[in-house]
């Protein structure tokens, strides 16, 4: 999970309740306010999730991140003042935003310490070649919400309704209903089973004759076009595969841990 800027700003203030005592110990500070020291740690650490998001390191941006400390830490010794640190809902949000950080930590040594090799990417990569075929379908659908509504579609279709004219005024898809009901080339895998399904038994140009039911609701689909599908080469795709086998992985840590945890 990513944070914007501010967000980072907010939640390293918030946690300045926790570590404020140990911060003051580390080695140099970016300022002090009212005798209380920002340590250059803290700066470092923003600095970097900055860079991580594609800015560049310099005296502006690192001027810029000193003052939102500085704020940041006035308005923290407000608060404090006025006993909002003592607030039963402050309080919450803080041991929130706690463990929202060290739920990261663990996420990032879990990743650093658990290294994918080549052979394990390489055998999900050809696991998903199969799985992703060498075709790919050009689409249009109208969703909707019963199977008689779908029935009622498909009529108007065989009567000669036009099918984009029909997917603008019926059409629960809000991302296709304004283009006709199309939908991107895609690989059948990129569907729900019965979508997929019942798209790859259409031939070019063919519509489906029955609505097709999937947990969106009821399908009436047509194939415009199919084409040979190019599989990206391991390398460039290798990235996407690594994080998706962490996360496979990281979920079953998850779950280990929770099967052996005492929950009252």
């Amino acid at each position: 999970m990513r944070l914007t800027k501010f967000s980072q700003v907010m939640l390293i203030s918030a946690l300045s309740f926790y570590v404020m005592s140990v911060q003051a110990q580390s080695a140099g500070s970016v300022a002090k306010v009212n005798g209380i020291s920002i340590p250059q740690s803290r700066l470092e650490l923003l600095v970097k999730a900055n860079v991580a998001q594609g800015q560049q390191d310099g005296p502006e941006m690192r001027k810029a991140l000193r003052e939102n400390l500085i704020a940041e830490e006035i308005l923290t010794q407000e608060a404090i003042k006025k006993g909002l640190d003592r607030d039963p809902e402050v309080i919450a949000q803080l041991e929130i935003a706690r463990q929202a950080v060290l739920v990261r930590a663990y996420q990032s040594d879990y990743i650093k310490h658990n290294v994918i090799s080549d052979d394990t990417l390489r055998k999900e990569y050809d696991i998903l070649k199969v799985q992703m075929g060498d075709k790919e379908y050009k689409a249009r659908h109208i969703l909707v919400t019963s199977e008689e509504e779908a029935k009622d579609v498909i009529a108007k279709l065989k009567k000669g309704g036009n099918f984009a004219k029909l997917a603008a005024e019926k059409s629960l898809d809000d991302g296709s209903k304004e283009n006709g009901g199309e939908l991107n080339w895609s690989p059948p895998a990129a569907y729900v089973r019965p979508f997929a399904e019942a798209l790859v038994k259409l031939s070019k140009g063919g519509r489906t004759d029955q609505p097709v039911e999937t947990n969106f609701g009821w399908h009436v689909i047509e194939l415009m076009d199919i084409r040979p599908m190019a599989v990206p080469p391991f390398e460039e795709v290798k990235p996407n595969i690594q994080q998706r086998v962490l996360q496979r992985e990281f979920a079953t840590v998850v779950q280990e841990l929770r099967s052996k945890a005492k929950v009252e």
